[in-house]
């Protein structure tokens, strides 16, 4: 099988997992028409009853901010509602197939881009289609292939050519697929190490984690009563099993919106908005961000921070060690699906109800109630670093080590 071929069946039988006679919902920009071809042929293979293809082009989304009015980019079109229900009605796998474009929109007002994304969030069919795919009420999966933008940021020196080369075998090795192995084989063993990890925190079930560095993290996170340190494969309210994020090599968990204290500095930066966030501090107190800064665009951060009432609280966790196969790359991917899986990170914005047992169940109140916050983004940022130490408090006040010199203890 063609090694790009394989990376497709990886993400239509591993990563959504389609089942005979599912609908895929499949999102792509059009710089990934051949891929995406095989992903559908591949879909079919397994016996999917349609595959409903929506394209994208990030170049027209630039355009439309640089000559369309604020209003109308914030105007609602009926029939874009009528699909989203009509996808949760059809329970629907769904598959990302995104193309990064790092730093696309730099330039653009950032009071264009936020009004514009907030009034385009709002409806609330929209918020339950989030809750949809957070609650995991069928499968989903993202994944990435290379655009001439994001390999040109990545690898400058290279030629366009050895530029693409570059980045289709870092990302190939990042989701573990080569020409020697099985790809399918390699997620089943990878997702028995994390779901390792996994039964080993929860075991620990620690009321909270202390994050310190030389960079200047210290931080106390509070961690929800009753919650799960998730990772890897997951099980649907549907009883498919899936993997959400490939590549992946985290363990994340649910925070207490209202128990985060100190201060966390990033160590990657963060691509927001089609901007990148640099060199940027948080200083939390009670669970929610009282102060920041950043070297470069501290007011699109700012602009983040302020989305709606959940952007100041964080809504996960997640640990990785710094020895592993994506930050042994050494390199900066400038996106958030890579850099995330080279570092320990958390993200500003919404909750997964999985991440709190019967979470999947609970209204966004309930939820609320219980710790979890709610918003109608969830941002992701990395600050993990090769000399981060974690210590683990458990129920009864016992310290345990969870990770030394940026790496798990056990």
């Amino acid at each position: 099988m063609d090694i790009k071929r394989k990376y497709a069946n990886l993400a239509v039988t591993v990563g959504a997992n389609v089942q005979p006679g599912q609908r895929l919902f499949l999102q792509a920009d059009v710089e990934s028409a051949d891929f995406v071809r095989l992903c559908v042929e591949e879909a079919y293979k397994v016996g999917a009853k349609e595959v409903i293809v929506q394209w994208n082009d990030q170049y027209l989304g630039r355009l439309e901010y640089e000559y369309m009015t604020l209003e109308d980019l914030q105007e609602v079109k009926p029939y874009s509602l009528d699909k989203l229900q009509y996808l949760m009605d059809e329970k629907v796998a769904r598959l990302n197939v995104h193309v990064p474009n790092p730093g696309l929109l730099e330039g653009i007002d950032p009071d264009k881009i936020q009004k514009t994304a907030m009034a385009q969030s709002a409806p609330e069919i929209r918020k339950k289609f989030r809750q949809y795919s957070m609650n995991n009420t069928t499968q989903w999966s993202l994944i990435s292939i290379p655009s001439k933008a994001w390999a040109k940021k990545v690898f400058p020196d290279l030629s366009e050519e050895e530029g693409i080369d570059a980045m289709w075998s870092a990302i190939l090795s990042a989701v573990r697929v080569n020409e020697e192995t099985d790809h399918v084989s390699n997620w089943e063993q990878h997702n028995k190490t994390l779901h390792a990890h996994n039964k080993k925190l929860n075991d620990f079930n620690f009321k909270s984690i202390h994050f310190k560095n030389s960079k200047g993290t210290d931080l106390v996170v509070g961690l929800v009563p009753n919650h799960i340190w998730s990772g890897g494969q997951e099980t649907a309210l549907n009883g498919v099993v899936f993997n959400p994020n490939m590549p992946t090599e985290e363990t994340f968990t649910m925070p207490d919106r209202n128990h985060v204290d100190g201060v966390v500095y990033s160590t990657m930066p963060l691509n927001y908005g089609g901007v990148l966030i640099d060199e940027f501090w948080l200083k939390f107190e009670n669970g929610k961000v009282v102060d920041f800064d950043a070297k470069d665009n501290k007011e699109m951060l700012g602009r983040l921070l302020d989305f709606d009432e959940g952007s100041r609280h964080i809504g996960e966790i997640a640990l990785i060690s710094h020895d592993s196969p994506i930050s042994n790359t050494g390199i900066l991917f400038y996106n958030t699906l890579f850099d995330e899986n080279a570092s320990c990170h958390m993200a500003l914005g919404a909750a997964y109800p999985m991440n709190i047992k019967g979470g999947s169940s609970m209204s966004q109140e309930e939820l609320k109630e219980n710790g979890a916050n709610t918003s109608t983004q969830h941002v992701d940022f990395m600050f993990g670093s090769s000399d981060m130490s974690i210590m683990g408090l458990t129920q009864d006040d016992q310290e345990v080590v969870v990770f030394e010199n940026g790496n798990f203890v056990f």
